[in-house]
């Protein structure tokens, strides 16, 4: 189970690894020294305070680890469930989802990922380079059809033209979707809804 103290232990565990400490690890990473201290694993409230997806990615290509060995921490002794994968280009064309975006039919690969809550999660291999810096070719991103979303997630919209975007959600209502670009290169888009197919929460990132 992807649980606060895991994640947290996961990312200590890889920086004792490599003899650094926490702030010796955000360091190399080129993070602020601060980013796992342990004053910012908890808000002022009390609420715990998650590291971000990708503060992870920097941490995992610094020390050359890949995601397997860094969630087997956070999940000992298990390897992930495995999970559809198609590739971002795949996604656009017909047959792989229903019309509430959740995956059906043949054709997908499989990614193995630890316990999710979300038993139709899935993942998609970014091709390109639209969306850099964020996502670069051949990472995987973790989508989850069912999580609700709010303003400042990270989402996967397909349109009825078939058009697959992952971007920034900036504002959504019943009647439109307002899109922020990941990469400045390109334009942020907004779509009346009755364009939009549907829209899928992105959970995690390999990179």
């Amino acid at each position: 189970m992807l649980t606060h103290s895991r994640i947290w232990g996961a990312i200590d565990q890889l920086a004792q690894s490599h003899d650094l400490s926490p702030s010796g690890l955000a360091r190399r990473a080129g993070l602020d020294p601060t980013t796992f201290n342990r004053s910012k694993r908890v808000a002022g409230d009390g609420r715990p305070r998650w590291p971000s997806t990708e503060s992870i990615a920097k941490i995992l290509e610094a020390t050359g680890a890949n995601l397997d060995e860094f969630l087997s921490v956070i999940t000992p002794g298990a390897a992930g469930r495995p999970i559809p994968l198609i590739g971002l280009a795949q996604a656009g064309t017909g047959g792989y989802f229903d019309d509430g975006g959740f995956p059906v039919g043949g054709g997908w690969d499989e990614v193995r990922f630890p316990e999710v809550d979300d038993e139709n999660a899935y993942a998609l291999e970014i091709s390109g380079d639209s969306m850099q810096p964020l996502y670069r070719d051949g990472d995987i991103i973790v989508m989850s059809p069912s999580a609700p979303t709010r303003r400042g997630d990270r989402v996967v919209v397909k349109t009825n033209d078939g058009e697959i975007l992952a971007k920034e959600l900036k504002r959504r209502t019943a009647k439109t979707i307002e899109l922020r670009s990941l990469n400045r290169d390109h334009i942020d888009r907004t779509f009346a809804m009755s364009e939009v197919t549907w829209v899928a929460r992105i959970l995690w990132a390999s990179q």
